[in-house]
């Protein structure tokens, strides 16, 4: 959706977003992409699926960007007005993975609390997090 909004801004022209900053953009998320598809693909062919269709799952698991990009572009006056709820349920289904998945992950064997601690500082040390602490100063 990113993307789809970059384009967007560069399409309507009166937003300052230049072709290029759309462009770099959407290499850094496909470049982001190539690990996702990796850790679908791999389990799915160590458990026994062929190799051609591992890698298909895995390229297919982010089919879904370069469409909802797409969509954005196409549907641009009604997204934008949403941006501020999508982007929070995105953010808060991202929270409730750390919370459900690795939190409780942090807690098992013997070093829980040095996990936790190690979790939270990764967490601080993200620059939006960051930023925003520097702007309640």
């Amino acid at each position: 959706m990113a993307v789809g909004v970059c384009f967007a801004g560069f399409l309507s022209g009166n937003s300052g977003i230049a072709l290029i900053e759309a462009i770099v953009l959407a290499i850094g998320i496909a470049i982001q992409n190539i690990p996702e598809g990796a850790i679908i693909s791999m389990p799915l062919k160590m458990s026994g699926m062929s190799r051609g269709k591992a890698f298909m799952s895995g390229v297919l698991s982010g089919i879904v960007e370069p469409i909802a990009a797409l969509v954005t572009v196409i549907l641009i006056n009604a997204v934008v007005p949403l941006l501020p709820y999508l982007l929070s349920f995105a953010a808060g289904a991202m929270i409730f993975v750390v919370v459900e998945e690795l939190v409780p992950e942090m807690h098992s064997g013997n070093k829980s609390a040095l996990g936790v601690i190690r979790g939270y500082n990764r967490l601080c040390s993200y620059d939006g997090i960051r930023y925003s602490f520097r702007l309640k100063v």
